[in-house]
């Protein structure tokens, strides 16, 4: 009897409120549509988040006494002309890069094989002559087969070439209608709400704040780490600097665990090209310094208004929502944890609490 007391209590306690009530109806909703029909709505999707980011400079053009349709074309020209940048210059380079880099593969498997084998004659008690041939035998073979299939990887073998054709047209048109017409949508959005949404107005606006200073903060985080280390590493003359910046920019996105892993090909890199020398120690000491300011000062300066969570709850959010999401998860899994944080804080606790509490303590 008891039991059921308790969790009659729990139940009075938490879904009391019928407004809670639909906020919870329209958050399970929408995950729902989302793991559903995320791959059919994926253009809409992404249409959505660059509309969002792009909602800065719109608001600046029109402070200054810009039109709307004027700021929209403005910031949509701005956003295309970025676009083809990234297609027609960025790209190619990399492309280049990355297919040099399979190219020299061989020669780094030589020198990697070279130096293993002096391994059991430096550390017997570790290595063995049959371990590090197994594992030379297994490395080569693995790494021959990707770099075999990477270089000939082409076009002609890029899964449903005509949708990606269709959505680099279909993005940027409905980037252009949520950026003029955004406040509209949300609006007749709102009307279909309940005319007692404190509750959700409370979360909506937290939210709001939270996800544009996560992203817009996110997206500035890794153009100044990749830019900052692409121009240090061409400074210092690396090969592959620019495949090696988009990495050290794209592994800001994962707390904790993108530097670490981004840490590795850097290394590797820097020691076949250079061994254990000054040239090695100079750009390693460098690269640490970059994820130093990095950690110490951008991400402070950025994110003032740092997100309270806990890091054990930021790992397990970037393997949950990156596991069902995949590269969005990851981008969004602070933001995503932290619109829970934020409903679990809000949650409205029953009338009946107080007297339940009571009860349950005589």
């Amino acid at each position: 009897m008891s039991m059921v007391r308790l969790i009659r209590g729990w139940v009075d306690r938490y879904f009391s409120d019928e407004e809670a009530l639909f906020l919870l109806l329209l958050l399970v909703a929408g995950f729902v549509v989302v793991l559903t029909l995320g791959s059919i709505l994926a253009p809409a999707i992404a249409s959505v988040i660059v509309a969002y980011l792009l909602q800065a400079p719109l608001f600046f053009l029109k402070r200054r006494g810009v039109s709307h349709l004027t700021a929209c074309i403005v910031v949509f020209v701005f956003f295309v002309v970025a676009c083809l940048a990234i297609f027609f210059i960025i790209f190619p380079a990399v492309w280049g890069q990355v297919t040099q880099l399979f190219g020299e593969l061989p020669r780094m498997l030589d020198k990697a094989q070279r130096l293993m084998i002096i391994l059991p004659e430096r550390y017997p008690q570790l290595f063995s002559e049959e371990q590090i041939q197994t594992l030379a035998a297994t490395v080569g073979e693995e790494l021959g087969h990707f770099g075999q299939r990477a270089l000939t990887f082409s076009l002609s073998k890029l899964p449903n070439l005509v949708a990606i054709l269709i959505y680099m047209v279909l993005v940027p048109l409905l980037v252009f209608f949520f950026l003029k017409d955004g406040s509209m949508m949300v609006r007749w959005w709102v009307s279909l709400l309940p005319h007692k949404r404190v509750l959700i107005g409370q979360v909506w606006r937290e939210m709001d704040e939270q996800f544009a200073n996560y992203i817009r903060g996110k997206v500035v985080e890794i153009l100044a780490a990749g830019g900052v280390t692409y121009l240090a590493f061409a400074i210092m003359g690396i090969n592959y600097a620019a495949l090696l910046a988009i990495l050290v920019g794209l592994s800001v996105v994962i707390p904790y665990i993108g530097a670490a892993v981004v840490t590795v090909p850097v290394v590797l890199i820097a020691y076949f090209q250079w061994g254990v020398g000054s040239d090695f120690y100079y750009l390693v000491a460098v690269y640490f310094i970059i994820q130093a300011l990095d950690g110490n000062v951008l991400v402070p300066l950025l994110f003032s208004e740092a997100v309270n969570l806990h890091p054990v709850v930021i790992i397990l959010a970037v393997l949950v929502f990156g596991g069902m999401w995949g590269l969005w998860g990851v981008f969004f899994a602070i933001p995503l944890a932290t619109l829970f944080n934020a409903v679990i804080t809000s949650w409205p606790r029953g009338v009946k609490a107080a007297h339940i509490d009571q009860d349950l303590v005589s």
